[in-house]
């Protein structure tokens, strides 16, 4: 909320940055980087002692931003509440909340199934006693720019998975390749138990193979590849996920990101220094901060998930996510059927704007099957 300028300001009304602090609950070094990230600049700073003096109409807005941050809530996000009207803010504290409580009901559910495990209860955890099955299909494309595709993918009964591979002419499509083939074979021989130890067992022997092309070509030092899949067991659903291709999830008509970008422009967007709009624009929006190159052991983000009927997964890289925009991809996604034809007509859309990145592309229904049916649905 910006400082009232009906009325003069003098030295004498303005706070000092300690007594600010003290009302506002925030502490002085707070306040330093919320000035720095243009949240909350003082009404005054001495030009001699760089000392702040703030505004006691400020404390509404620092009051704010403290009772933000106690939820939980980045910065950038933050700035952007702070600065819309009242009846638009609170919808987007209450759009933020909903989204904390969705990702709380995972881990609980992970740390439910984690308890059963340690404890020899061994209890799996389901959202329905109907079986469940996927519906699935994938595709990559070269798209309009590129020369050579270095996206990969696979879609079958039991996974879901797509690879962006780096490089270029560093064997980025080998990256790529290397890194589904790994996890291809879970689709056939599906572990029992844990899922999430399968699947990080499977990124790291995916990495060693990339050291080994390493070792045997060293023209190809600089590859490397990201990597995000699904995996199901009944109505578990295990996600593994490393670099900036994306996990999207369709359910009762919203679409959520559940997956979270490992780039230096995220990092700067969770830190406030920068906003989602420009950091679409950022010169160095595609530069990882992690990846498979087989160069040095990464730790993938793992979370296990209960699939219901009725959800649909998207799994991309950045050459679908990048063009575009999540209303287009809700839009698609909500308004096709059958999972190839929504696959195809994703690509499609990329293309028509311009494609200037190989695109991979997945995406997977779940659905209810008879009882006497296969834990897995046909598809391609």
């Amino acid at each position: 909320m910006p400082v009232s300028g009906d009325e003069p300001t003098t030295s004498a009304d303005l706070l000092t940055i300690g007594a600010f602090a003290r009302a506002s609950r925030l502490s002085p070094k707070a306040l330093r980087l919320y000035d720095e990230l243009g949240l909350l600049p003082p009404a005054e700073v001495d030009e001699r002692s760089g000392y702040r003096y703030y505004h006691p109409a400020q404390l509404d807005r620092a009051r704010l931003v403290a009772w933000l941050r106690r939820l939980g809530m980045p910065l950038a996000r933050i700035r952007l509440v702070c600065d819309l009207p009242p009846a638009r803010a609170a919808e987007q504290v209450g759009a933020y909340w909903a989204r904390v409580e969705a990702e709380t009901a995972a881990r609980r559910e992970l740390a439910a199934f984690l308890v059963d495990q340690l404890s020899g209860r061994n209890s799996t955890m389901t959202g329905t006693t109907a079986p469940l099955g996927i519906r699935y299909a994938a595709r990559s494309d070269i798209g309009r720019v590129r020369t050579r595709n270095e996206d990969s993918v696979h879609a079958g009964p039991r996974l879901l998975a797509v690879a962006d591979g780096l490089g270029g002419r560093a064997g980025g499509d080998r990256a790529s390749a290397a890194a589904i083939g790994a996890l291809r074979r879970l689709d056939h021989a599906l572990p029992t138990g844990d899922l999430l130890n399968a699947l990080e067992q499977a990124v790291a022997e995916a990495d060693a193979e990339l050291r080994g092309l390493v070792a045997a070509e060293p023209e190809l030092a600089g590859l490397g590849t990201t990597l995000t899949a699904l995996l199901w067991s009944g109505s578990q659903l295990a996600l593994v996920h490393i670099g900036d291709s994306r996990a999207y999830l369709l359910r009762d008509g919203e679409l959520f990101q559940i997956t979270h970008d490992h780039t230096l422009v995220q990092s700067m967007v969770d830190d406030g220094r920068l906003t989602a709009d420009e950091a679409a624009t950022h010169p160095q929006r595609s530069l990882l901060l992690q990846a498979l190159t087989g160069e040095k052991r990464v730790k993938p983000d793992l979370s296990l998930l209960t699939a219901r009927a009725g959800d649909r997964y998207l799994l991309c890289s950045d050459g679908l996510s990048t063009v575009l925009p999540a209303d287009r991809l809700h839009t698609a996604l909500s308004a096709i059927a059958d999972p190839e034809q929504a696959v195809q007509q994703l690509i499609e859309l990329a293309n028509r704007a311009g494609g200037p990145d190989n695109i991979a592309c997945g995406v997977a229904d779940v659905v209810e099957l008879p009882e006497t049916a296969e834990l897995s649905a046909p598809g391609r």
